[in-house]
């Protein structure tokens, strides 16, 4: 009896596997890419492509395991979430209204440790404190002009 169902479970699992999810891969940076748009330096460029990207744009960089069924479809979730939420691909299709707010939920969640998710700094590593600090600087340097546009419009007081 326990040989039998040791069997079906290995079968299911197998089986399982010929059910993949859709890759989210680009080969390409857009030009309303958010660090183009951004002028992002260096540093900020490899920091969000290396925590943010994999799940906030067209282009994620799959582990090894995530060709695993059923964590593939897990991982095919939470990237599909998080580009509903927030497409660092897609920043300039946005209006400046909406890049104002996404940019205050960025800082806000990274501040209070909410991104990025801990189950992914399981896997890839988290953050140091200096790299969130100058994250959150820069996004904030960022937000800024945003929230000049919504103010002004052709450098008069916004009605």
């Amino acid at each position: 009896m326990k040989n039998i169902f040791i069997f079906s479970v290995l079968i299911i699992f197998i089986a399982i596997q010929f059910a993949r999810p859709r890759h989210n891969i680009s080969l390409e940076i857009p030009r309303n890419d958010f660090l183009v748009v951004t002028n992002a330096s260096d540093d900020i460029i490899t920091l969000m492509k290396s925590s943010c990207y994999d799940c906030h744009s067209n282009n994620t960089d799959y582990p090894w395991y995530g060709e695993i069924a059923p964590i593939s479809w897990w991982i095919s979730y939470q990237i599909d979430k998080g580009k509903h939420d927030l497409n660092f691909s897609e920043w300039e299709t946005y209006s400046t209204k909406k890049k104002d707010h996404k940019i205050e939920e960025l800082v806000a969640e990274v501040q209070e440790g909410e991104m990025p998710l801990k189950s992914y700094t399981w896997t890839h590593g988290g953050l140091t404190e200096e790299e969130l600090k100058g994250l959150v600087a820069w996004a904030e340097r960022n937000r800024v002009i945003y929230q000049y546009a919504l103010k002004y419009k052709n450098g008069q007081l916004a009605r």
